[in-house]
């Protein structure tokens, strides 16, 4: 056996018996370098080197300012406002649901944080309003997954890391791919709502808030949140990096002064939970950089890439491939792990056929957000039916239109470029 087909071999075979991530990334890492006496040393600058990039500083900072603003109650303002507006009746609350996470993700970039955070407060008030639990799942683990897409998105930061590609052009082409994503799951999930009657009841959520203006002005502050970063970010005001420490201190300024919801043993809670939350990020990150590192070394990655441009001349139908691997490859992995692995072999293919890599980062990341919420592995998905107390298989049947959907959103931002490349070359970014 190569050491190449060793590399993918042991890979696959220790996440199919469940091994995580970082460790299935690791070891075939480890002894593909020994076994193929590559040079042990170079293992802890490889190490240090994949994870010593300043864009990748914003990754630990984005995931703190998602933890603040999840514990100081932000999300439950913007619910309560959501829902005064629009949730009012027959599938009102599966519109809130997809607004509000699309929303959120804005502010966190992490398709679980934003599950997570909207699915703990309005699995149960869906519940209440009669909709199933598997449905309100599903929904919230594929809305969810629009946080790797829509702007900040941690996603996004790892690709132009890898590709040298500049993460505000591609947080911009993120803006509108992210909003028709959202706008594609709102069809299946309010034709299904009404046809089953979801919503009959309209008691369902606790909303503190009396009038539409008492409640925005509750979610005010919530609401300018992304405002604020990304509107620093296309207008040249501060780089990704710095938008991150705007949106830590910024989330700070509303936890501890305007909603006076932290206290200092809340915060250190949260530094733990960030802290461990970043570190599982990055390590996967340095073992990932190093299974790359290996693969290319040994020439692995070069031959895939020459087979797979091999298998056409038509660029359509490369692209197809390339499309379908990365959706089966989200099925089973998170997207940092997909891109260390897969992008050295598509960077040659991107070069050979001319693709805007702005375009292409925007498309590989729309793909995987569908394998989020697609089983077997479907990380948001985990999450939710964690939350509504219910087996992955209770989603299986409620989940299918929300994929298809997002196919087609994909295969519209596929087709047409214009929607992710507009935005960035209307702020002179790219």
């Amino acid at each position: 056996m190569s050491l190449g087909v060793f590399l993918f071999v042991g890979f696959f075979l220790l996440l199919l018996i469940g091994a995580p991530i970082a460790i299935a990334i690791a070891i075939p890492s480890f002894l593909v370098i020994w076994i193929g006496d590559l040079g042990l040393p170079i293992i802890a600058p490889n190490f240090f080197a994949g994870i010593a990039k300043f864009p990748l500083l914003a990754i630990p900072l984005f995931i703190l300012a998602g933890f603040i603003l999840e514990r100081c109650g932000i999300s439950e303002r913007v619910i309560n406002f959501a829902n005064l507006l629009i949730g009012r009746r027959r599938g009102g609350l599966a519109i809130v649901a997809i607004s509000v996470c699309v929303f959120f993700g804005g502010v966190s970039g992490s398709g679980p944080a934003d599950a997570a955070a909207i699915g703990a407060i309005l699995i149960p008030a869906m519940y209440a309003q009669g909709y199933a639990r598997g449905y309100s799942a599903a929904l919230i683990a594929a809305a969810g997954s629009t946080a790797i897409i829509v702007p900040p998105s941690i996603a996004l930061i790892i690709y132009g890391a890898i590709t040298n590609t500049s993460v505000p052009a591609l947080f911009a082409a993120g803006a509108i791919p992210g909003l028709l994503a959202g706008l594609s799951l709102l069809i299946p999930a309010v034709w299904v709502a009404r046809k089953k009657g979801y919503g009959a009841k309209v008691e369902g959520i606790d909303v503190k808030t009396e009038t539409l203006a008492s409640s925005f002005r509750e979610a005010f502050w919530g609401l300018l949140a992304p405002v604020i970063i990304l509107g620093g970010l296309y207008g040249g005001i501060f780089t990704p990096t710095e938008a991150a420490v705007v949106a830590v201190f910024y989330s700070l300024f509303l936890g501890l002064l305007v909603y006076r919801t932290l206290s200092l043993k809340d915060l250190y809670q949260i530094l733990v939970d960030a802290n461990q939350t970043s570190a599982i990020v990055m390590l996967i990150v340095a073992f990932a950089g190093l299974f790359s590192w290996a693969g290319s070394t040994i020439g692995i990655l070069d031959m895939l890439a020459d087979s797979l441009m091999g298998a056409s001349d038509n660029s359509w139908v490369i692209l197809v491939l390339i499309n379908l691997l990365i959706f089966f490859a989200g099925m089973l992995m998170d997207a940092i792990s997909v891109f260390y692995i897969f992008l050295p072999i598509f960077i040659p293919i991107l070069d050979h056929f001319g693709w805007d890599p702005v375009w292409f980062g925007v498309v590989m990341t729309l793909n995987l957000a569908i394998g989020q919420f697609t089983p077997p592995v479907a990380v948001n998905l985990y999450v939710t039916t964690q939350l509504a107390d219910i087996r992955l298989e209770d989603t299986f049947r409620a989940v299918i239109p929300m994929v298809l959907a997002m196919l087609i959103a994909l295969a519209v931002v596929i087709l047409f470029p214009a929607l992710s490349l507009y935005i960035p070359r209307f702020f002179g970014l790219m």
